[in-house]
């Protein structure tokens, strides 16, 4: 057997990448389907079913390098012509399958690579590639967009491996000819009529295919953020010494030996502050937070739920502290009231003034234990017990 193709036969690197491919994607299908339906309830549980969706991407990342290769040397190759030219429409069948096979085996890959590079969280990549790609931000609208590609082009790819292999069966089994021995070892008796082959109606069609199905995607809504099914309170506007004109309130935690950062997107403060004072008590702050505006990556479902914030039951947060300042700085000294625990926390901060607009920056660290989050995860490995949480704000005197 040769390397390369000829006029009428593959060669034997065209047969490896094929069934090479084969053996991936008959694995990586089932496995992605058996990964999403685990659970995730216990450390145990939730090890398993990010040991499955790393195998799941890993394998997905290098399918993705297999097509490319594949592809590469198709194009390098002759292509061995068509047993039964003169059947026009099974010919452009079976050449449109092949275009949407080629797309698919690289489009089904990226997309969910951009999904993971996307967003935050859970199951990293095993190849030494790093868990982003360039030009891809970190953006839940994108890793929601990316996800849905992700469903419909594995939808025409499973639907292109059904005619595939009903196209070769039927040949082997119906024509009795060689199109399936061509692909095995050996070298079958083949004598070809002169034909050369389409490009131009068969890339059409599957172009078409692949927009029809995108426009269904679109229809059933799966390139939209899924939201959880948990309503974030609605908090009421606070008067306040001094307003706040921007910022953030993020939380990072620990995942599998991974950083993971989300924030809330809805929060208010109500400022006492008096700048002349130099040491001792310099006012107050009084924090509220919509529990159910957290996004934390793709692991935001499960922070939200029963055993973890529980934002169905305890819809905000309430920190309450005194401004105290002294030779060091500044501190914000007060409890923290979340689920149905208030511990005592202490928040240094930064604080920089100007023309009476402050620019405050601030971290500290919370044990998650300490306000019963995440007590079916036991194992520090699978969620860290720290979790740090990081406020960036400017506030204007009297606005």
């Amino acid at each position: 057997m040769t390397l390369a193709n000829t006029s009428t036969h593959y060669g034997a690197v065209t047969k490896t990448f094929h069934w090479l491919t084969a053996l991936l994607i008959l694995t990586l299908i089932p496995l992605g389907i058996y990964a999403n339906g685990l659970p995730y309830d216990t450390s145990e549980q939730l090890a398993e079913k990010a040991l499955m969706f790393s195998l799941h991407k890993t394998l997905g990342v290098t399918v993705f390098f297999v097509a490319l290769a594949r592809i590469l040397w198709a194009i390098s190759q002759p292509k061995p012509g068509l047993l039964h030219p003169d059947r026009k429409i099974e010919s452009l069948a079976a050449e449109t399958v092949h275009w949407l096979l080629y797309g698919s085996l690289l489009l089904v890959p990226l997309s969910g690579w951009v999904h993971h590079a996307a967003t935050d969280g859970f199951a990293p990549i095993w190849w030494p590639l790093g868990q982003n790609l360039p030009f891809v931000p970190k953006s839940e609208a994108l890793a929601s967009t990316a996800a849905g590609l992700h469903i419909v082009f594995e939808r025409v790819l499973a639907g292109a491996i059904i005619l595939h292999f009903a196209g070769a069966m039927k040949h082997h089994v119906i024509d009795k000819d060689a199109t399936l021995r061509r692909m095995l070892p050996g070298r079958p008796a083949v004598t070809l009529p002169a034909h050369e082959h389409r490009v131009a109606l068969p890339l059409i069609s599957a172009v078409g295919i692949w927009s029809v199905a995108l426009v269904i995607g679109s229809t059933l809504g799966l390139y939209e953020k899924h939201t959880v099914d948990v309503a974030a309170a609605e908090l009421q506007a606070v008067e306040s010494d001094w307003a706040v004109q921007d910022g953030t309130l993020q939380i990072t935690v620990q995942q599998l030996g991974s950083d993971v950062t989300g924030s809330f997107a809805d929060w208010t403060a109500a400022i006492s502050f008096d700048e002349t004072v130099a040491e001792g008590v310099a006012g107050s702050v009084d924090v509220t937070i919509s529990i159910g505006s957290l996004t934390l990556g793709s692991v935001t479902s499960q922070a939200l739920g029963a055993d973890f914030f529980n934002a169905e039951a305890f819809p905000t947060a309430q920190f309450t502290a005194e401004i105290l300042r002294d030779a060091d700085g500044y501190l914000a000294d007060g409890t923290l009231t979340l689920k149905d625990q208030t511990m005592p926390v202490q928040l240094p901060f930064t604080l920089e003034l100007a023309d009476g607009l402050a620019t405050m920056q601030g971290s500290t660290m919370l044990d998650r234990r300490a306000y019963g989050i995440g007590d079916s995860q036991k194992d520090e490995a699978s969620v860290g017990f720290n979790v740090e949480v990081r406020i960036d704000l400017t506030a204007l005197k009297g606005g």
